[in-house]
């Protein structure tokens, strides 16, 4: 058997494995701090990836002696092996608006966002700030991400390219927005639509990627705007919508203004044809009715705890969400969001669930940051989970990586406290390795 310590430069073939803590999530463990099923975990366990996907987990010591003799075993042992992190709202253009301070939302976008964003026009910044964007993510420990772009084509494209580059299942959309925005920062109704039509032909299923018909938000876009989007995601069903909604009341009574015909915020979206296999940020101001809508129509929501409290847009209401039957990812939400760390965004989601009087269990945690991502992006039959024949995309998380962590893991007792402490001390530290497709993304870790 070959013994490898994880390096690079490890020559993996088309089947190799990997020991350590392997766990999944495939199931939802449900509310509450006493969770439910919905764990596998093989504390001395093995991962096995056959040309980029998963043949099987299992205790290490059999599956050790069924491997072909030869097969390369990169050892992480005292590691916790998991899929990779999936990041439902994240964007990429506000990379350099990270913790540029604001009083609200809308202030916020016109005093630092809007100036940023201006320079994607560019092809030479966009390609930069995307390579180093997707740099990011994998130090991260996240093989996934939904992002939404800025107004220009070729910030897409360029996204898309360095994505592509580095086999990435990446889902991302050109923003659409034709008024209350900076003119320089306009299209038009048929320029949104043509262009996220040429981008859906040329990217959309190429490699591991899709696409995202991506309105900013509703006040940003005319009813013709609108119109036009709706028309498209007609056109392309297998194609998601994301979107923002609800963040604050500001915005709430904004949108109710400028769509009074509109029982709801979330309605204007529905009455657009823009609901049906969504992805919506935030989701905070709703009632009853609309998660009842966005349970009906497959929408899911992005819950983004570190931009709603960086902005004080508000508490998301994660058991309203459970009770209605909404589906749930976690969400980075950068720039408005305050770390790329899914980590750091696990630990100030379970903040805010405790402020609604309610548990947030470490196993609920990283099965929304896991699983519950990739079934609201609708790609839970190929990521999420180790289930044989899903995608191999998984992250390397080290709980003894900083000094207190490795003290705080050496109490631990279950399986609960151990990840329960990495997600509250956890960070980009914790993070070992990060694989796409079996391949290792950390150069010299």
């Amino acid at each position: 058997m070959v013994q490898d310590s994880g390096s690079d430069g490890i020559r993996r073939g088309p089947l190799f494995a990997v020991r350590g803590s392997v766990l999944h999530f495939p199931s939802d463990p449900g509310g509450g701090s006493d969770p439910g099923p919905g764990t596998d975990c093989f504390e001395d366990g093995l991962l096995v990836v056959e040309r980029g996907h998963v043949q099987r987990i299992g205790p290490a010591a059999p599956l050790l002696a069924a491997l072909p003799p030869g097969t390369p075993v990169v050892d992480h042992s005292g590691c916790l092996v998991m899929p990779g992190f999936v990041d439902t709202h994240v964007h990429h253009a506000q990379t350099d608006v990270i913790a540029s301070g604001g009083s609200t939302l809308l202030e916020w976008l016109e005093r630092h966002t809007f100036p940023v964003e201006r320079g994607f026009a560019d092809p030479s910044v966009a390609r930069a700030t995307s390579a180093f964007f997707l740099d990011e993510l994998a130090r991260n420990g996240t093989t996934t991400a939904l992002v939404f772009g800025t107004v220009h084509r070729a910030s897409i494209d360029a996204l898309f390219e360095e994505a592509d580059a580095r086999n990435l299942r990446l889902v991302a959309g050109k923003a659409m927005m034709d008024r209350n925005c900076p003119e320089d920062l306009r299209d038009t109704p048929q320029s949104a639509y043509d262009e996220s039509r040429a981008l859906i032909e040329r990217w959309h299923g190429s490699g591991r990627l899709g696409y995202a018909i991506s309105p900013r938000f509703a006040c940003t876009s005319s009813d013709a705007q609108l119109t036009l989007a709706g028309r498209l995601a007609r056109e392309c069903p297998d194609v998601l919508v994301q979107g923002h909604v609800a963040e604050n009341v500001d915005e709430v009574a904004w949108a109710m203004s400028l769509f009074p015909q509109a029982r709801s915020y979330l309605d204007v979206y529905e009455r657009f044809g823009l609901l049906r296999n969504s992805v919506y940020a935030h989701c905070i101001h709703l009632d009853a009715e609309d998660r009842r809508r966005m349970a009906a129509l497959r929408a899911a929501a992005a819950f983004c705890p570190t931009s709603n409290l960086f902005l004080g847009s508000g508490l998301f209401d994660l058991a309203a969400a459970d009770a209605a039957g909404v589906q749930v990812g976690m969400a980075t939400d950068v720039g408005a969001g305050t770390s790329f760390s899914m980590l750091r965004t696990l630990a100030e989601a379970y903040k805010v669930v405790r402020m609604t009087g309610r548990q947030l269990s470490a196993r609920r945690a990283f099965h929304l940051a896991t699983m519950g991502g990739a079934r609201a992006l609708g790609l839970d039959d190929r990521i999420g989970s180790f289930l044989p024949g899903r995608e191999a995309d998984f992250v390397v998380l080290d709980p003894a990586a900083t000094a207190i962590g490795a003290r705080r893991d050496a109490r631990a007792r279950t399986l609960e406290e151990r990840l329960f402490a990495l997600m509250i001390l956890g960070d980009d530290r914790n993070v070992r390795q990060t694989y796409v497709m079996g391949v290792p993304m950390l150069a010299g870790r």
